[in-house]
Order: C-alpha cells, then sequence, then structure tokens
C-alpha cells in the first residue's frame, strides 16, 4: 500500500475513530494522541492491511484497544465538562437550555455506570451508526451477543433516567 491509496482507504474515517476515542477517553488532547498512535500503527503495517475485509472496522479496533490500554494506565475516570458541549439550538430560551443541559448530564453519568461492553456497544450502535457486523468485528463478540448488550444499555439508561425524572418531581 503507498501513501495515496493510504490515504483514500485509511484517512477517511479519521472523524469516526476520533470519535470514538473522544467518547471512551473523554479528554480531547487524549483523543488526539490516541488517533495519531493510530495511524502510526496502520502506518507501520500497511503492508499487512490488504489482509483485512474492513480496513475501518481494524482501524476502530485499533482504537478502541488503545484506549481501553490508556484507561488501565491511568486508573482514574474522568468527568465530563458539561460546559463545552454543543447544546443544540441558539433559539431555546435559557430555561429550556439549562434542562437539555441537564438532561445531556444526567446521560452521561448514566452511561458511565454501564459495564465497558455495553457503553462500546451503544456508542457504535447509537452514535456512529455501525451495523451489527461492523460492530461484530469491532468487539469481537456474536450478533446475538451485541443485540442482547445493546437492549440492556439502552434500557438501563432509559430506567435510570426516568428515575432520576422521578426523584426530581
Amino acid at each position: 500500500m503507498d501513501l495515496q491509496e493510504f490515504k483514500t482507504k485509511v484517512l477517511p474515517g479519521k472523524q469516526k475513530l476520533y470519535r470514538l476515542a473522544l467518547f471512551l477517553l473523554q479528554n480531547k488532547e487524549e483523543a488526539e494522541d490516541i488517533l495519531q498512535d493510530v495511524f502510526l500503527k496502520l502506518w507501520s503495517n500497511k503492508h499487512k492491511l490488504h489482509a483485512y475485509a474492513s480496513i475501518e472496522a481494524f482501524a476502530m479496533t485499533v482504537t478502541k484497544n488503545l484506549c481501553l490500554d490508556r484507561i488501565k494506565a491511568r486508573k482514574h475516570k474522568y468527568m465530563i465538562d458539561v460546559v463545552d458541549l454543543e447544546l443544540g439550538s441558539h433559539d431555546a430560551n435559557p430555561h429550556q437550555r439549562y434542562e437539555l443541559a441537564d438532561q445531556v448530564s444526567k446521560v452521561q453519568e448514566l452511561l458511565q455506570l454501564l459495564p465497558e461492553q455495553q457503553r462500546l456497544i451503544l456508542h457504535l450502535r447509537d452514535v456512529e451508526g455501525y451495523d451489527y457486523p461492523e460492530i461484530e468485528q469491532v468487539t469481537g463478540a456474536n450478533v446475538n451477543a451485541i443485540r442482547v448488550a445493546l437492549s440492556r444499555a439502552r434500557k438501563s439508561v432509559r430506567d435510570g433516567l426516568l428515575k432520576m425524572e422521578d426523584y426530581a418531581i
């Protein structure tokens, strides 16, 4: 694989890889570092990439593994800074923006409580829009296990959000 082929086959997935790294690490600088490490690893193994059915799925797997290694190395979790999140429409009044920010914060808290595998599957399916065979390649789990994990993750987040809202009333 030469440089031009690498640019056309690997680099278009850059944003997806970055979003996955940012989702898992919750830190922009670390996500950018991981992305550089992924591209370095892919470039150094460019002669082996033709063996993979989906280079993008392989790159996602490499990204996931490097992120998990980074998380294990730091041994503590970062809280999400909700101030940096874009909250959508600028036409919303301050009360609506506060409610939306509060809801986003609650969902992020609930996502952090999910087991790592469920959180990853939920992100790949609902945020990145991957289909089940692609998620199967990234995670190594079979399609039935993915469906079960996705269902449980969604139910857990939904139930947790409803429970939080019931307490607020």
